[in-house]
């Protein structure tokens, strides 16, 4: 039984890093060049992957936009247009634009953080 239970464990445990390791590549995203824009529009100062922190975590993002046609243009235009956004602690200011204007690397960002 400890050895069907092992292989059980394991086998799930396959299973969700295969998930987790293809749902970036059903976006077509390069994590590694979506994360380094982040890293150098200063993203992660507000957000995090998996938690939140002054700003609603990606994977919540991801989450209330799942299903919505429209969550891909959505998010271009969030990251490129500079629009006033409510922070956790309720205060408001403008979100600042990716530092970029190659709509190829934008791209890419918006499908990394829809994979997660």
């Amino acid at each position: 039984m400890n050895g069907n239970r092992r292989r059980t464990s394991l086998l799930a445990v396959s299973v969700a890093a295969i998930s987790l390791s293809l749902s970036a590549h059903v976006y077509g995203a390069d994590a590694a060049a979506a994360q380094a824009l982040a890293r150098q529009s200063n993203c992660f100062k507000c957000h995090a992957i998996d938690k939140n922190k002054e700003a609603t975590s990606w994977k919540e993002i991801a989450g209330r936009l799942k299903g919505n046609k429209d969550a891909q243009a959505k998010l271009v235009t969030h990251l490129t247009s500079y629009p006033k956004v409510k922070f956790l602690d309720g205060h408001e200011e403008g979100h600042p634009a990716v530092k970029t204007k190659d709509q190829d690397q934008i791209k890419n960002l918006v499908d990394w953080i829809l994979s997660l």
